[in-house]
């Protein structure tokens, strides 16, 4: 994103003076330090960590600090002199980054944000998915506080590790302002460093510190989003958020597991996916059998392998038991409601207790990308099909860049089947198959579209391929355990799929 334009600044590190376009510009010590060093190593990205050490030589400070004089950089040499590396530290850019206008989606009338990937500085890769994985739930909650519109993880973890404009991460995803930051570990202590920026000018508006144990990264995360939320929007009260969300685990060994397993849990291709997610669950349980997160995610990843085809559907029923647990209880966390509603819908039987528990799920956290795409699906296997699309289209808004957004399209395209528009169905369902060529359901809903829209060859080929990949699969297979219910669209797609070779049982 860089360009061969000479930068509009001069500094003389023997008189320790800059020059901005040739006028001296009075500039503090450590943040001409931090200019120094990055112009020094301007051939590559510079660590937060690497600056730490280098400018404060030894002394015991906060991120906190550079984010200051990085903000008062920026002012004085310009939003985009100064590069960010989401998840890991700056660059100096040639010329400023983001000359060339990006364009996206418009800006929600009510605060948006995008929260960045934040930089490990525990100085070991082993522990980025714990990073991660805290800065994602942090996502996932902050998403849940009236009057905020919030990007979807897998979006806002794009950036991470590229070079880039702030301004153009708000223009691409539509959003006003980012959230940066980094997470230090020591033994059991958790240092949280945030700071709130707006993306078009780069201007910090607050930045804070957060210390505590990992034990406490629950409390943690909700000061982040107290602190967020006030900053965003006067008026939103962190205690009016209806969320007073109690620890989902009392041990952190447990929630440590369920961050390995949860990204997994997303795209279960194979048997041998499975068992990986179902090895890191059954240990979670072991150490909290009551964790409802837990129980969640194993019927999330047998309902995923069971559409992928990896697992026929009475093998994918395993699934329904903690599913049903987890419905029983007085459950308020969006994701244990949706994932287990997902479940008994697809393969339970029970559509209508499915849907109503991802209602509840979506009026706790209507800004769920996950829950909106399980709403799309959920809302079709009911003849909700204008529904499911305006769910499907609203998780697109909140998740522009997920490359894994192929499971909401293809159920976007079986409600435009529903609809009848089986055309425009075969060019959301082809885009979805793109997306995960794998996904056993898609490529028999894609096969099926062809021949409701007149294109016969495409369909038998398509078919023949879908029947490779799962030999069993017959129309009395399907009509046994397909969980669409409307009557007419049964009926087109069991025609369909019978003219494009799929066999009788």
């Amino acid at each position: 994103m860089g360009s061969s334009e000479p930068r509009p600044f001069r500094i003389d590190k023997n008189a320790r003076s800059l020059a901005v376009e040739g006028h001296a510009v009075p500039l503090g010590a450590r943040a001409f330090d931090v200019l120094a060093f990055l112009e020094d190593h301007a051939d590559r990205v510079v660590s937060k960590q690497e600056l730490l050490e280098h400018v404060w030589a030894g002394l015991a400070v906060e991120e906190g600090n550079l984010s200051v004089q990085i903000s008062t950089l920026r002012k004085l040499l310009g939003a985009d002199a100064i590069a960010t590396v989401p998840g890991v530290g700056y660059k100096l850019a040639h010329g400023g980054v983001g000359h060339t206008p990006v364009e996206g989606p418009s800006l929600p009338q009510k605060p948006s944000v995008a929260v960045l990937p934040f930089a490990n500085l525990t100085g070991d890769g082993s522990t980025d998915y714990l990073v991660d994985g805290i800065v994602a739930d942090l996502i996932s909650v902050l998403s849940r506080v009236p009057g905020i519109f919030v990007i979807a993880a897998s979006s806002s973890f794009k950036y991470k590790g590229e070079v880039v404009s702030l301004r153009d991460v708000g223009a691409e995803l539509g959003v006003r302002y980012v959230l940066e930051g980094g997470i230090q570990l020591g033994g059991d202590r958790l240092r949280i460093t945030t700071q709130l920026v707006e993306a078009q000018t780069s201007h910090t508006l607050w930045s804070e510190r957060f210390v505590g144990t990992t034990q406490d990264v629950f409390a943690l995360q909700d000061q982040i989003i107290e602190r967020t939320a006030a900053a965003l929007e006067l008026n939103v009260m962190f205690a009016e958020a209806g969320r007073a969300r109690h620890a989902p685990t009392g041990d952190i060994r447990a929630y440590d597991l369920c961050l390995q397993a949860a990204p997994r849990a997303m795209r279960v291709s194979t048997r041998a996916d499975l068992d990986a997610v179902l090895d890191l669950l059954d240990r979670a349980l072991a150490l909290d059998p009551g964790y409802a997160y837990a129980k969640a995610l194993k019927a999330r990843a047998y309902m995923m392998a069971t559409g992928a085809r990896a697992l026929t559907h009475a093998e994918g029923r395993a699934g329904l038991p903690p599913a049903y647990e987890v419905l029983d209880g007085q459950q308020t966390d969006p994701l244990v409601l949706a994932y287990a509603g997902h479940m008994v819908a697809y393969l339970g039987g029970d559509g209508d207790l499915g849907y109503r528990s991802i209602q509840q799920a979506k009026g706790i956290n209507p800004n769920s990308v996950l829950v909106r795409v399980s709403s799309a699906w959920c809302g079709g296997y009911l003849g909700y099909y204008q529904a499911a699309i305006e769910d499907a289209e609203f998780a697109y808004r909140l998740n522009p860049l997920d490359p894994n957004i192929g499971h909401c399209r293809a159920a976007h395209g079986y409600a435009l089947m529903g609809l009848g528009a089986d055309g425009d169905a075969v060019e959301w369902l082809e885009r979805a198959i793109a997306d995960d060529p794998g996904f056993g359901t898609t490529l028999q809903a894609l096969a099926t579209a062809y021949e409701l829209a007149g294109q016969h060859d495409k369909a038998v080929d398509a078919m023949a391929l879908y029947l490779r990949q799962t030999p069993h699969y017959t129309l009395a297979l399907y009509e046994a355990t397909t969980p669409f219910v409307e009557q007419v669209l049964r009926q087109r797609v069991a025609a369909a799929m019978r003219a494009a070779g799929l066999p009788e049982g």
